[in-house]
């Protein structure tokens, strides 16, 4: 069962989870977690070590950093600073702070006219790009003593342009030759409880659109010939999950319920994964390619494409990047 139970989640956590959940052990695949009680932060790190465990997780080998923050769907800006804060220190681990002209492309990807799906060309607005400026003028032209060259594309989606991401990308690099691309897009979670409040940081690149069952070519250090970070956020959440959420919670309350409690008996004896597959079943075809997003969408991708942009121009200006200790994760 477990080979045919495809989840629709792009975050490695929900992928390790969903294992656990049938108690399964994945060979290869080590996870760890830290709680910062006071912020209300859960930063939980995968690691996939083998090609066995890449295997099952459907993921490539590498590190997976997830920051759960229950209130980053709350407007409030002086913890969305304190979220840029920390997602800056685990980016800043891999950024080569001592190394003169080191160039960044950062990557925006997503359709600007779908909302959920705009994190990135969103972000991108809010970056200071700096290259031009230095190669102009040079680095003391920005007032800062230590300045990477900052450049960016939103390339659109294969519908816009008639190109996969991917070759835009390549012809980009060929030119510029930046040391690093940091690609930013929206995900799908498997939870409900996740959207717009979860942030993964990945060294393995990035596969545009599979959360949406959609596709593409991956962005990875292999495709495109520079190390590849990709920073997402899940906006949507696909309609079988809610409906499999909802059925387990109908499932529990029948159990408090002395003259009912022998409905969901038969039920109860299912996996996680018969159960998800069940409900795949009876809501299709009308509902099962279905997938669904807040309401207020629209402002929360938008505040936090300020947080995402703001960690990285933090990021880039190179305050503090040197001595930061949490994001040596990623490194090692």
């Amino acid at each position: 069962m477990v080979e045919k139970y495809s989840i629709r989640t792009d975050l490695a956590l929900e992928q390790k989870e969903r294992f656990e959940s049938d108690q399964v052990e994945v060979q290869g695949v080590v996870l760890t977690e830290e709680v910062d009680e006071e912020r209300e932060i859960k930063v939980t790190t995968v690691k996939i070590e083998t090609e066995n465990g890449a295997k099952v997780m459907k993921k490539p080998v590498g590190t997976y950093i997830t920051m759960e923050a229950p209130n980053m769907a709350v407007p409030d800006e002086d913890y969305h600073r304190e979220i840029s804060a920390e997602l800056k220190k685990f980016l800043a681990g891999i950024m080569k702070g001592d190394q003169e002209d080191y160039s960044v492309l950062v990557v925006g990807l997503g359709n600007r006219k779908v909302t959920p799906d705009a994190l990135g060309p969103y972000v991108v607005d809010n970056l200071n790009i700096t290259r031009h400026i230095v190669k102009e003028y040079g680095k003391y032209a920005m007032g800062e003593e230590h300045v990477r060259l900052v450049s960016a594309i939103v390339p659109g989606v294969m519908g816009q342009t008639g190109m996969e991401t991917v070759e835009i990308i390549r012809g980009i690099v060929n030119e510029t030759n930046p040391d690093l691309i940091i690609a930013i897009d929206a995900l799908a979670a498997r939870s409900s409880k996740r959207l717009n409040r979860t942030i993964q940081i990945a060294d393995t690149g990035i596969n545009p659109g599979s959360g949406v069952g959609n596709h593409r070519n991956a962005i990875t250090e292999e495709t495109v010939g520079v190390p590849v970070l990709a920073i997402g956020v899940p906006t949507v959440v696909d309609a079988a999950t809610i409906v499999n959420d909802t059925m387990e919670n109908f499932l529990a309350a029948l159990e408090t319920s002395e003259s009912l409690k022998g409905v969901g008996v038969v039920m109860q004896g299912y996996s996680a994964a018969e159960k998800y597959e069940l409900v795949k079943e009876l809501i299709s075809p009308h509902l099962n390619g279905l997938f669904v997003t807040p309401k207020d969408i629209d402002e929360t991708v938008k505040r936090i494409s300020y947080t995402i942009s703001e960690a990285l121009n933090m990021l880039f200006s190179g305050s503090d990047s040197q001595d930061s200790a949490s994001g040596t994760a990623l490194r090692n």
